[in-house]
């Protein structure tokens, strides 16, 4: 018998458009360094610039914050929902808060500098060090009541 696993929240956190534009920018800014030593090695330049900007641009697109079954996963953390506590959306200045001079460095933190939401989760697993969770989002509301949701299940 197999159980299937319901995901009642998906949310991943692409780059905006403006860094994939940047990353084009520093493929032509490496094929102007590499110009001198001709058009072949401007092209190579400008490939090999726009191809390592553009992973890098990719990868901070690639993180995804999922609420599947009795688990909340964060990239690459996995956190049973009953070891979490209070939920606290925040927005703006208090999520820029929270993620600089509030911050504690045990606390796992998935942060985007391109979004301004987060939520901040209390850990209240005794045998986990963590204190809480700081994750980016962009509908900080909307995860927070997913989270109470799939608790109250």
């Amino acid at each position: 018998m197999s159980t299937k696993l319901t995901t009642t929240y998906d949310e991943r956190l692409t780059a905006p458009r403006s860094y994939w534009l940047i990353a084009v920018l520093i493929g032509f800014a490496s094929a102007l360094i590499v110009f001198p030593y001709g058009g072949l090695a401007a092209l190579a330049g400008f490939a090999v610039g726009t191809v390592v900007a553009c992973s890098w641009v990719n990868t901070q697109g690639s993180s995804r914050i999922r609420i599947v079954g009795n688990l909340l996963v964060a990239d690459d953390a996995r956190v049973p929902l009953s070891a979490l506590g209070e939920v606290e959306a925040l927005e703006g200045e208090e999520a820029r808060a929270w993620r600089t001079y509030k911050a504690d460095l045990r606390a796992h933190m998935l942060m985007r500098g391109f979004v301004t939401g987060a939520v901040r989760i209390e850990v209240v697993d005794p045998d986990d060090p963590t204190p809480y969770l700081y994750l980016s989002t962009r509908s900080p509301q909307a995860l927070s009541d997913a989270i109470d949701a799939a608790r109250n299940k």
